[in-house]
């Protein structure tokens, strides 16, 4: 199955990935990479929306994404659930 989906949740020195697939199952899970190493898994992916909470970071990630083709959307921070 191809991801389709995948949501990063931006942290200062961290990230998580989480990508879905069609029927909504994970297929791609990363907890907790360190930054500098954000870029890799995303180039590899194919085209897919990529969701993020918006912040200042948020707005960079979303450019470097969008230059692999992928479609980004930010969420006001009221919109994103917590895991914790």
């Amino acid at each position: 199955m191809t991801i389709v989906t995948v949501g990063i949740d931006l942290a200062k020195n961290a990230f998580t990935v989480h990508g879905v697939d069609e029927a909504g199952k994970p297929a791609l899970v990363r907890p907790n990479g360190p930054r500098a190493k954000l870029l890799e898994p995303i180039a590899t992916l194919p085209l897919c929306l990529i969701g993020m909470e918006a912040c200042s970071g948020a707005h960079y990630w979303a450019r470097e994404f969008a230059q692999f083709g992928h479609t980004v959307r930010l969420m006001a921070p009221k919109f994103v659930a917590s895991s914790r």
